[in-house]
């Protein structure tokens, strides 16, 4: 599957923003890099900050640090070599390649505890937000059993990531919505394990509805 599957780029465009209203701090993966989407427009977190500022009525600022293939640990390593800007809510798309690469849950979620850690520290975050591993069962690029048994998986990694998350009070988890859960493949991008287009906007508008429901009880934004 490694050596025949199709490989698509990074999306291309700026990886920040400016903007007054909110400041975002995306760490991930693939998915957080856009991969699937042509441009960083299209992509998770141009359309994260698009429909923040939709939302709030101001531009939103943001920061991405992903790569393509990181594991939640390398994803970490990655955000400690870098030079991060202040920000209030993290947003953070790992998991994937832990399944895909067999790394324990704990041993995953304990770099995703540091995530949140240095950010709060670095970049003064008051607001983590984790998105969930999709629903890798329906990956049109996996062959069966594969295909199953990393649904499985993926599903075991988010019990374990919603326990780890529950009580704190800054940090919360994101399961894709319903209609990218029922219309995974639709939604994909042509290598059947990204989302395209579609799938990242109706992803952001997911998250954005999340970070704007939490914002009033952290006090991080009221607006005026």
């Amino acid at each position: 599957m490694r050596a025949t599957a199709l490989r698509l780029p990074e999306a291309a465009g700026p990886r920040s923003g400016e903007g007054s209203a909110l400041r975002l701090l995306i760490v991930g993966d693939s998915s957080a890099a856009g991969v699937g989407a042509s441009h960083q427009d299209e992509a998770l977190a141009g359309r994260l900050a698009q429909a923040l500022a939709t939302r709030l009525g101001q531009p939103v600022g943001w920061q991405l640090i992903a790569t393509s293939g990181h594991r939640s640990e390398q994803a970490l390593a990655a955000f400690e070599a870098a030079e991060v800007a202040p920000a209030d809510v993290l947003i953070t798309s790992l998991g994937v390649n832990d399944v895909v690469d067999q790394i324990a849950p704990a041993q995953a979620l304990a770099a995703l505890d540091r995530i949140h850690a240095l950010a709060t520290e670095r970049a003064g975050v008051r607001l983590s937000v984790h998105c969930a591993a999709p629903p890798m069962q329906q990956f049109p690029l996996l062959p069966q059993p594969l295909r199953w048994f990393f649904g499985r998986q993926a599903a075991c990694f988010n019990a374990a990531l919603s326990s780890a998350v529950e009580g704190q009070a800054s940090r919360h988890v994101l399961h894709l919505p319903e209609a990218m859960q029922r219309n995974a493949v639709e939604l994909m991008a042509e290598d059947g394990f990204h989302p395209g287009p579609r799938g990242y906007a109706l992803w952001a508008e997911a998250l954005a509805d999340q970070v704007v429901a939490s914002l009033p009880r952290l006090s991080i934004y009221s607006p005026s």
